[in-house]
């Protein structure tokens, strides 16, 4: 991609800007010269009703917090009376104590449940209708009520009356009802005795009930102007009260000062931007050449790469390729940028794999590194290895993805190469071990051949006796001699079969088997070997295990490799300890089979047990120190692991992990 027009439009606009910029600096003088005093005028308005707010929260606050005093006053002296601890002195003493702490209140007293007074700290008054009906309500719910204060003059304008609220407490004896206790505070002096001087110099306070209607009204500093308001409701059980502010401040005034300042401010700010213009395009213009460089050294550097690299956006359509990617594919630029989904350098084979990838890049999801196969224009397949990464804006946004393709044909052929001697050195492994129990298996086949040997000489005896007398031949006696030989050849055949299978030269295949299937195949050859040197063998499957999907040849070469190491490190042990065990269990949460080779023999020391599994350390002067290292391997390529530990008993137990046959096997492109 050619980075010059790009470069030549930019500098287009940036001479365009050079002239057009002085034009929209003077338009914005215009209106920063009527938007700023206004602008002014707003914020401090707003400042003042903020303050205004923060004031009458903290009143509201101021207020409600003396209330909640009272509150718990009259509770606790509730509570004394409830509890029969006081004496009437001392019970008019506490109410004189509650007026002297709370000079809002009027008068204490304790009435009875006919409205009565019993007790109180002047001679009382008689309770009001809408008194009497909270003193029910308190009753009724046993929580303390206030009453709701009705307004004198409903004139809202006209000065307010003298206005009273009753606080109502309930008190019980052991369930019975003694009356209330009813304190009597007069509105006004919530305002007087709660609100501070110099919020009262600054505002005009009232309260009003739920209509409105003005219960006591407060204004050191004379009417409120109506400009800066707030209302705040008191949160008092029974009662409706709304806290009301009106500050006696008026709207602020456009200040003369401010907008001369601002046209000397703004025109000499004019001047100096008009000055740093000029620099600021020189320096751009110095910018645009170092960055034209800097394109042409990144063009350069993406030339030379060897990985390709591919852009696409978030519809998959191609955006960016460079060279080494059209040298990978076989496709020039102009036949792959632009071009969206089905890419014309997809394999046939591969098809459904690329579709299910690219839905899930639609999505917004996509595998950061896998491996697929290309197709080139002559129809090459090559294997590639792409790592996808989120290309994104300067903002964070993504807008595509980018893709960095190797070629891995030569790691591939690698692999393949390393694979094939690793079958080679397995099926040498597997020819030595063979030659290992060869005499011992010349020496279990000579038994067999003994056997067939006698049952078919005492065949051809008898039928030379019944053509010697010229009787006819019995039958029942040719019977049972023919049918042991065939017993004991077809014994000789399957010795033969599982050696010829297990030194035969294959591929990999992987078969659901069973594990006493597996174990039944080589019981043979390990038999031999443990008769040997006078082994027992004693083997422990659990009863759930699921079948295992396995190259059969390989695991059967792991199992004959270490219970042979097991048997020969009993060889110099008593007899009566040379016990070796194959313990098998299932284990349901993480899916595996776990397999265990138990010897009770010499064990293993910590220097040799470090260096146990490398290529060729053997502590066998015979070895090649190389089966070990051949099971490990086997084992990790079904997924598994192979370790070792010290028996408790003595000895060292060997234990290899399979993973479990899935439940139901599905095939298919993905």
């Amino acid at each position: 991609m050619n980075p010059v027009p790009t470069f030549a439009r930019r500098l287009q606009f940036n001479n365009t800007l050079r002239w057009l910029l002085p034009v929209v600096l003077v338009l914005l003088f215009l209106t920063i010269l009527i938007w700023l005093p206004w602008q002014a005028r707003e914020m401090e308005s707003n400042e003042r009703q903020e303050q205004l707010i923060a004031d009458t929260l903290w009143v509201e606050q101021t207020i409600r917090f003396q209330l909640g005093r009272d509150e718990e006053s009259l509770r606790a002296l509730g509570a004394d009376i409830d509890n029969g601890h006081l004496t009437p002195n001392q019970l008019r003493e506490r109410m004189a104590q509650l007026l002297n702490n709370g000079h809002e209140l009027l008068r204490v007293q304790w009435i009875d449940p006919q409205g009565r007074m019993i007790t109180g700290s002047d001679d009382g008054a008689p309770l009001s209708e809408i008194s009497r009906t909270t003193a029910d309500i308190a009753r009724r719910t046993h929580n303390a009520q206030y009453t709701q204060p009705e307004a004198q003059n409903p004139d809202p304008h006209a000065p307010p009356a003298a206005v009273l609220m009753d606080y109502h407490v309930p008190l019980y004896r052991g369930g019975t009802y003694l009356g209330s206790l009813v304190a009597t505070y007069q509105v006004s002096a919530l305002l007087e005795e709660m609100v501070p001087w110099w919020f009262a110099q600054e505002n005009q306070i009232t309260l009003t009930d739920r209509d409105d209607h003005v219960l006591a009204r407060r204004a050191a500093a004379g009417p409120g102007h109506g400009v800066y308001t707030h209302k705040r409701a008191l949160d008092l059980p029974g009662v409706n009260i709304t806290l009301v502010t009106d500050s006696v401040k008026s709207a602020p005034r456009l200040l003369p000062n401010l907008l001369v300042g601002s046209v000397i401010v703004l025109s000499l700010g004019l001047l100096w931007s008009l000055l740093a213009l000029w620099g600021h395009i020189t320096r751009r213009l110095a910018a645009e050449g170092a960055l034209r460089q800097q394109m042409s050294f990144r063009t350069a550097m993406e030339n030379s790469l060897v990985t390709g690299l591919r852009a696409r956006d978030l519809e998959g359509r191609v955006t960016y390729v460079n060279p080494a990617f059209c040298q990978l594919v076989g496709y020039p630029p102009e036949e792959l940028i632009g071009k969206v989904p089905p890419m014309p350098y997809w394999a046939p084979e591969a098809m459904a794999e690329y579709q299910h990838r690219f839905a899930a890049v639609l999505a917004g999801t996509i595998t950061p590194q896998f491996e697929t196969i290309f197709q080139r224009a002559d129809g090459t397949r090559v294997p590639v290895l792409i790592f996808e990464a989120p290309l994104v804006d300067k903002d964070g946004r993504q807008t595509g993805w980018m893709g960095s393709i190797l070629d891995i044909s030569d790691r591939k052929r690698i692999e393949e190469l390393n694979r094939q001697q690793h079958e080679k050195l397995q099926t040498s492994a597997r020819l030595a071990t063979m030659g290992e129990i060869a005499s011992m298996l010349a020496h279990e086949l000579n038994q067999p051949l003994a056997a067939i040997s006698s049952y078919t000489t005492g065949a051809l005896n008898v039928l030379g006796r019944a053509e010697a007398s010229g009787a006819p031949v019995d039958g029942s006696m040719l019977k049972p001699a023919l049918e042991q030989a065939s017993a004991q050849a077809q014994r000789a055949g399957q010795i033969i079969r599982s050696v010829h299978a297990f030194v035969k030269k294959r591929e990999p295949l992987r078969e659901e088997v069973t594990l006493p299937a597996l174990l039944e195949g080589i019981r043979a050859l390990i038999e031999l070997q443990a008769r040997r040197f006078y082994v027992v063998i004693h083997t422990e499957l659990a009863p759930d295990l699921p079948p295992l999907r396995i190259d059969r040849m390989m695991v059967e070469q792991v199992l004959l490799n270490l219970t042979r190491n097991a048997i020969e490190a009993m060889a110099h042990i008593p007899p009566q300890r040379r016990v070796l065990t194959l313990r098998a269990s299932y284990d349901a949460a993480a899916g595996q089979v776990s397999v265990a080779v138990i010897d009770q023999g010499h064990g293993i020391p910590q220097d040799v047990a470090e260096r146990l599994f490398s290529p060729f350390f053997s502590t066998k002067a015979e070895g090649m120190g190389m089966g070990l290292n051949i099971c490990r391997t086997a084992i990790e390529f079904h997924g598994g692991a192979l370790t070792h530990h010290a028996n408790p008993e003595g000895g060292t137990i060997f234990t290899f992990t399979l993973p479990a046959a899935p439940v139901a096997t599905h095939t298919g492109a993905i």
